[in-house]
């Protein structure tokens, strides 16, 4: 009997957690109603099928309990119950699959006005890319990914000139509008989801796939892989911002084509010289960096990492926090530099500066650091020297004193916090490794020996 009451138990509050439970669907945000009607009715069947189930297990415990002198009837075949079990079994899975069979007839057909766009997925980012006026997307070859054309497209065809590149991971869209997803991996699995849009697909290696889905409400909503691709799997975030059609316009218009990228000039070294007189009172003549005054050292830092922080700092993704009084300081200082061609003019004079390795201030147990370090180097490299497919600065040759500064401006959300820094936001995640202040110590310590 004490088995029955437990079942009935789990039975009532598995039931009541269902209906009752905090953690439900987010609310829809595409055209996709049809998936949640899929999943309402798999619940139902399953769930009326398991409370049948346990209500028949609970009654063969009570009726057929032990009885002193009754002996159980034997009966090995049952020609009558296996007809009913295969009929009852039959419709309960056409009712399961037969709705999901026509989702899935509607999601592979695809409206002729959607319109493309292109997501790619990497370790552990995402990185986004529209056609031009001419609707078709550049043909893309992995042999040509680097620094200078991210996305590896081909150079020669005409009709990658004018698709327009969006390096980072947010990506906008327009309310009310069909959009299909072409998708594609730089190297590992992965797989692109929104919550609210209720579609998700995965993205393979050597292969492009897709999916397809109408925005029907503006907002801000988190993309985030569902497929285990590494060590930063769970760091792999980005986010889409649906937007009434005026908005999207501004927001597409102030990223490049292809074209306006192959044709940025060359960084001229002796304006970006004349630029860099600001930078010097704080930073030094040879970008050595400035303790006292709380600048770190530039040289030997890959450009398109400095590049990120200055635009970072010009648009208050850095430096707007109340608790960074530094990054305060620097804002107005990286709005000086007015445009991009200033930008690359400084970054091409700070690289023609020599470099050298800062005397070490922070001292630690090395070896405690160098097993954080293990964490660490999965993005910036073995030796810390940055890798730049993923997104990861240079370490070793910076000042200790400005990397423990930052790796707490991390864990207390001084440092990104901003909705739109989502690399920041990859690096308040991975902080969490550093359990108290010696860890801190340690792992900054073992950094000065690379």
């Amino acid at each position: 009997m004490a088995i029955a009451i437990g079942i009935i138990i789990l039975v009532v509050a598995t039931v009541l957690f269902h209906f009752f439970s905090p953690w439900w669907f987010t609310p829809i945000a595409a055209d996709w109603s049809a998936i949640d009607t899929t999943v309402d009715i798999t619940f139902w069947v399953t769930g009326i099928v398991y409370i049948i189930l346990n209500g028949f297990l609970i009654w063969v415990i009570i009726k057929f309990r032990h009885r002193q002198g009754l002996k159980a009837h034997y009966e090995p075949e049952s020609k009558k119950l296996e007809w009913w079990l295969t009929i009852i079994t039959s419709v309960g899975v056409i009712a399961m699959l037969a709705p999901g069979l026509w989702v899935w007839a509607r999601f592979v057909d695809v409206p002729d006005d959607a319109a493309l766009v292109e997501v790619v997925g990497q370790q552990w980012h995402w990185s986004f890319r529209f056609p031009g006026e001419d609707g078709v997307l550049g043909q893309v070859d992995i042999g040509l990914i680097g620094e200078a054309n991210p996305f590896g497209i081909k150079p020669d065809d005409p009709a990658g000139r004018d698709d327009v590149l969006i390096a980072n991971g947010e990506l906008h869209l327009p309310v009310g509008q069909a959009r299909r997803f072409v998708l594609r991996s730089r190297d590992v699995l992965h797989n692109f989801t929104v919550p609210q849009f209720r579609v998700k697909m995965d993205l393979v290696p050597g292969m492009t796939t897709f999916a397809w889905l109408t925005p029907t409400r503006t907002g801000r909503f988190e993309i985030m892989c569902e497929e285990l691709c590494g060590i930063g799997h769970f760091a792999m975030r980005g986010a889409v911002v649906v937007d009434e059609q005026a908005a999207f316009d501004d927001w597409l218009d102030s990223y490049p084509t292809f074209a306006e990228v192959l044709e940025t000039p060359a960084p001229n070294v002796a304006v970006g010289q004349a630029l860099y007189a600001v930078c010097s009172a704080c930073h030094g003549a040879q970008g050595e960096g400035n303790e006292m005054l709380n600048a770190p050292k530039l040289t030997g830092q890959a450009g398109w990492y400095l590049q990120r922080q200055l635009k970072n700092f010009r648009h208050g993704l850095r430096g707007s926090n109340a608790g960074d009084s530094f990054g305060a300081q620097m804002a107005p200082m990286a709005a000086t530099l007015v445009d991009d061609a200033a930008i690359n003019n400084v970054l091409a004079y700070i690289a023609s500066l020599p470099d050298s390795d800062p005397p070490a201030t922070i001292s630690g147990d090395v070896e405690r650091g160098e097993e954080i370090f293990i964490t660490c180097k999965s993005c910036h490299g073995v030796q810390g020297q940055g890798i730049w497919a993923l997104n990861a600065p240079r370490l070793s040759g910076a000042n200790d004193w400005y990397i423990l500064r930052q790796l707490h401006n991390y864990k207390q959300g001084i440092r990104g916090s901003h909705p739109q820094d989502l690399y920041g936001k990859q690096m308040t995640l991975i902080t969490g490794v550093l359990r108290d202040e010696q860890a801190f110590k340690d792992l900054v310590a073992y950094i000065n020996t690379l």
